[in-house]
C-alpha cells in the first residue's frame, strides 16, 4: 500500500507532523472513524466538517498537527484565528492509538502555537471527542457542560403553556437577526456562558455568533422552519428566540434558546422549545440534542423536565493571561 504520509515521517512511535505538511488522503481512515463516532454517540452527521478538513489540508491551509505512527495518521487537532483569540476546532485520536498522553501531546502543540501568536489574547475550546481532564494550569478555566438528547415522538406530548397576551411567537425571519443579537448580548451579560464564549458579551459579537450558526455548517444546517422568535408587541422588541438546525437525516440540534431576563420564569423558554420540537417532529426528525453548561441549573432542570437526558459530559476550556 502506498504511504499515507511522507516516508520520512514513518515511525513506530507517534510523532507530531504539521498539518500543512500532510497529504490529505492520509486523513481518510481517521476522519471515517471520527465520523462514525459522531454518528453513533451524538446522532450527528460529521461529513460536512470532515470534507472541510480534507479541503483545507489539501491546500495546506489548516493550522494544527497530526500524530503519525508508522505512516498512519493516528490523530489530529487544528485551530483557527478569530481576531484577538484562537479557537481549538477539533481533536481526535483513533481508538487503537488513543491515550491521554497522546491527546495532551496534540493539545499542547496547538496551544503552544496559539500562545506564540502575538494577536492571540484568549483561547477557547469545546472538544466533544476529548475526554480530558487537562493538567492544572494557572491560565486555564474549565467549564463542565452536558450534551442532552431526546427521541421524537415523545411518549407523552408536552402540554401547551399560554404566553402573556403581549407576546407573539412567530417563525424566524432574517430581519430578526439584529434584534436577536441585541437580545443575546443583554441576556447573557454576567452569565457563565459569556465566560465560555466572549461573543455573548456584545451585540457585535452576538452578530458573529448568529452568522456562524445560521450560515455555516459547524452546528449543522440551520433550519428556519423550526426556529422561532417571541416578539413583545408592547416594546417592539424580541423577548426570546429558539433556533434549530439539522445535524443528520433524522437528527436536529437546538443551537440557541434565549429569553430576555424580564420574561424568564413566565414559561416562555418552555413554549418556544416545545413548539420547535413539534416543528422538528413534523419534518420527520427522530432525535433532538442540545448542550448546556452544567452550572446553568435552571436551564438544565427545564430541559430534563421536557424529556431531555444527559448522554455525554464534556468541558469548555478557556485560557487567558498567558
Amino acid at each position: 500500500m502506498a504511504a499515507l504520509v511522507d516516508p520520512g515521517l514513518r515511525s513506530t512511535e507517534p510523532e507530531l507532523c504539521d498539518l500543512r505538511n500532510l497529504r490529505a488522503p492520509g486523513l481518510d481512515e481517521l476522519l471515517a472513524e471520527e465520523s462514525q463516532f459522531w454518528n453513533d454517540a451524538l446522532a450527528w452527521d460529521f461529513e460536512n466538517s470532515a470534507s472541510l478538513v480534507r479541503k483545507f489540508v489539501e491546500i495546506r491551509a489548516l493550522n494544527g498537527y497530526a500524530l503519525v505512527c508508522d505512516g498512519q495518521v493516528a490523530g489530529y487537532s487544528y485551530f483557527v484565528f478569530e481576531e484577538h483569540k484562537g479557537l481549538v476546532g477539533d481533536l481526535y485520536v483513533r481508538r487503537q492509538y488513543r491515550s491521554r498522553a497522546r491527546e495532551l501531546q496534540l493539545l499542547d502543540a496547538v496551544l503552544e502555537d496559539l500562545r506564540r501568536s502575538p494577536q492571540v489574547q484568549r483561547i477557547e475550546s469545546q472538544l466533544m471527542t476529548f475526554a480530558g481532564p487537562i493538567p492544572q494550569d494557572p491560565h486555564l478555566r474549565d467549564f463542565p457542560r452536558d450534551f442532552l438528547s431526546l427521541r421524537l415522538p415523545l411518549d407523552r406530548p408536552l402540554n401547551l403553556r399560554p404566553v402573556p397576551p403581549r407576546i407573539n411567537i412567530v417563525p424566524w425571519q432574517e430581519h430578526y437577526q439584529e434584534g436577536a443579537a441585541q437580545l443575546i448580548a443583554s441576556t447573557y451579560r454576567g452569565h457563565v456562558d459569556s465566560e465560555i464564549n466572549d461573543q455573548y458579551r456584545s451585540t457585535a459579537g452576538a452578530r458573529k455568533f448568529l452568522l456562524n450558526i445560521i450560515q455555516y455548517p459547524g452546528c449543522g444546517n440551520f433550519l428556519q422552519a423550526a426556529s422561532l422568535v417571541a416578539f413583545d408587541s408592547t416594546r417592539g422588541a424580541l423577548a426570546g428566540i429558539c433556533l434549530a438546525s439539522l445535524v443528520g437525516e433524522e437528527s436536529g440540534h437546538i443551537t440557541q434558546v434565549c429569553v430576555a431576563k424580564e420574561w424568564q420564569g413566565h414559561g416562555l423558554g418552555y413554549e418556544l422549545l416545545r413548539r420547535s420540537l413539534e416543528l422538528l417532529r413534523e419534518r420527520s426528525v427522530r432525535k433532538v440534542s442540545l448542550t448546556v453548561t452544567s452550572e446553568n441549573t435552571q436551564a438544565l432542570a427545564l430541559y430534563e423536565a421536557m424529556g431531555f437526558r444527559k448522554t455525554r459530559h464534556f468541558s469548555a476550556y478557556v485560557w487567558e493571561g498567558f
